[in-house]
């Protein structure tokens, strides 16, 4: 089992940036895929991006494509989005996911693991 503790969420203006982690416990991070997850006021959880277990394998939502990386230290155990240019529309709860198998999946389902959130609010 693991447990999932997210931060660096806050407030920033349209076209800046901010860095969120998630910090994991339990000795089998590097097994899991992570994911970013986020939910708007209003909206459903989509996927934000999502990183394999070496780091060499990512996934991206359309809508953040070449503006947000996600990245991972197995040896710290965190994954972290680093998100630049950003939007009033990011504006979200952000979530930190894990999941079991073996491969990167964008399905909120395949998730067995979540983290509370960490609130981002874009201004324009």
């Amino acid at each position: 089992q693991v447990q999932l503790v997210e931060s660096g969420g806050g407030l920033v203006q349209a076209g800046g940036s901010l860095r969120l982690s998630c910090e994991a416990s339990g000795r089998t991070f590097s097994m899991y895929i992570m994911g970013w997850f986020r939910q708007p006021p209003g909206k459903e959880r989509e996927l934000v991006g999502a990183i394999n277990w070496s780091g060499t394998i990512t996934r991206y939502a359309d809508s953040v494509k070449g503006r947000f990386t996600i990245s991972r230290d197995n040896a710290k155990k965190t994954v972290s989005l680093q998100m630049n240019s950003l939007k009033p529309e990011d504006t979200a709860l952000y979530y930190c996911a894990a999941d079991r198998s073996t491969f990167v999946r964008v399905e909120e389902s395949a998730y067995d693991y979540w983290g509370q959130g960490t609130q981002v609010t874009v201004s324009s």
